[in-house]
């Protein structure tokens, strides 16, 4: 008779970690923060460039007015007006000049000086070079009356190289280097008013005096041909 068969033996397991939690596994907050920052989202990007670009663009605004308050345009002279109006069909053919300034108090372009029968060296000379800095020997009313910048409307007779003869009207403007910055300013904020008050196309500017010669003129003219 056959014997029974026994049962196998159970096999043996190797023992088991200590059991852990998952929630220990998890990396606490401040880690994920530290490793991972945390970026803005798209629309909060929009929102601060937007309010960057809003506080550039007043900071530019600023700029622009402080030197809109700083530059002074003035106007011309009613009576000045008529003058230039009168110079511009003049029938004489000798050279001729006016010679205009600002007057600081009224802020206004106004009448000098006029020269007739006056080469370019000739006005070279009456134009003054520039307001002195430091006028010592000069009362105080003096020395404000004194300007370095000046305006001037020329009509030149102009003889061509192939002997025609016209008579352009020049508008010099000359701001000798040494005047006062805020002289200076003033009358290059009121140039471009006189030129169109004038209805002059013609526009020289010197920076000093001494560059105002016939030679100077006449290759500043050539090309106005």
């Amino acid at each position: 008779m056959a014997k029974p068969a026994l049962p196998s033996p159970t096999p043996t397991l190797p023992p088991l970690p200590p059991s852990r939690s998952v929630l220990s596994e998890c990396p606490r907050p401040e880690e994920l923060l530290s490793k991972h920052p945390v970026t803005r989202s798209a629309p909060a990007q929009l929102a601060a460039r937007k309010a960057e670009s809003q506080a550039a663009r007043r900071w530019e605004g600023r700029d622009r007015g402080r030197m809109s308050d700083s530059l002074v345009v003035c106007d011309v002279d009613p009576a000045l007006k008529e003058k230039l109006r009168k110079f511009r069909f003049r029938k004489e053919t000798n050279n001729a000049a006016i010679l205009m300034k600002i007057d600081k108090e009224r802020q206004l372009v106004v009448l000098e000086e006029e020269f007739q029968d006056i080469s370019p060296e000739e006005l070279k000379s009456e134009l003054p070079e520039r307001q002195p800095r430091y006028p010592s020997a000069l009362s105080r009313e003096a020395a404000a009356s004194l300007t370095g910048a000046t305006f001037v409307v020329y009509s030149y007779k102009y003889v061509h190289d192939d002997g025609r003869i016209s008579y352009p009207l020049c508008f010099i403007f000359s701001s000798p280097v040494g005047c006062k910055p805020e002289q200076q300013m003033m009358y290059a904020g009121s140039k471009n008013r006189l030129v169109q008050a004038a209805e002059l196309t013609k526009v020289f500017e010197i920076r000093t005096t001494e560059d105002l010669t016939e030679e100077w003129l006449r290759e500043r003219l050539a090309f106005f041909r």
